[in-house]
């Protein structure tokens, strides 16, 4: 049977499994996945590993919190399989992601920044009917076109309701929200399709003021990304210099 942890030679599934909490199925199960090399095996058949393995493991627990299960699992596997260059490249794809949820964040709280604040009691010269605000007024306020609205309906930025006597658009408090955040975003270049998420946060919200806290919550969880992978490259980097 392979020796003890203590001596830092041959390590049992048991062994791993102990220092991170894990059974020793999920060791097996890292190992069929490529997440670890290889393990040795005793002449009876049972699996030993190395400090190397200790290793590996190590640096795929540090890599998921940052680049997630899936991507830690190809970055690991690419790594055993001396693909390096594969390896980086997962790991600076995961880096462009996270600046682009960066830059969303940025996005939409410049977005929020810009929106004046209005109230109810507020006359709106944009309110052309009761209970709402026509299509071409809108339109006129934010300095675009109605067909720029009924664009920004299809997309599902906004969504106006039907008039039942007339079968025109008309806008609510909320719809107004949602076109002028739009509108802040197409002038910083968002797509629709990047807006369309967002758009839907808010909705989730349950607008503007409540989005503030979920925003920070986001910039905390960015942060909070961003450190993990620092913590993985770490790990990472200690793995692939015990390989040599």
């Amino acid at each position: 049977m392979a020796r003890n942890l203590q001596n830092g030679e041959r390590l049992r599934p048991i062994d791993l499994a102990r220092g991170h909490g894990l059974s020793t199925q999920a060791i097996r199960n890292y190992e069929e996945a490529g997440i670890l090399p290889a393990a040795g095996r005793t002449p009876h058949g049972y699996r030993t590993y190395t400090p190397s393995h200790a290793r590996a493991l190590g640096a795929f627990l540090a890599l998921v919190p940052g680049h997630s299960h899936q991507t830690a699992t190809s970055i690991m596997r690419a790594v055993n399989q001396g693909a390096l260059d594969e390896a980086f490249r997962l790991i600076d794809e995961s880096h462009a992601q996270l600046l682009d949820d960066r830059r969303t964040l940025q996005a939409v709280e410049s977005a929020l920044r810009d929106l004046a604040p209005t109230t109810a009691s507020e006359p709106d010269a944009a309110v052309s009917g009761p209970g709402g605000t026509f299509i071409g007024p809108l339109a006129g306020k934010l300095g675009i076109r109605s067909a720029t609205l009924r664009k920004w309906e299809r997309a599902g930025l906004v969504r106006p309701r039907r008039d039942p006597q007339t079968g025109y658009r008309v806008y609510d408090e909320a719809d107004v929200r949602d076109a002028r955040l739009a509108h802040q975003l197409r002038r910083g270049g968002y797509l629709l399709e990047q807006i369309a998420p967002l758009i839907a946060q808010v909705r989730a919200a349950g607008g503007l003021e409540p989005l503030e806290a979920a925003l920070c919550d986001w910039r905390g969880r960015l942060s909070a990304r961003g450190r993990a992978m620092l913590t993985g490259a770490a790990e990472l980097e200690a793995y692939l210099r015990e390989r040599g």
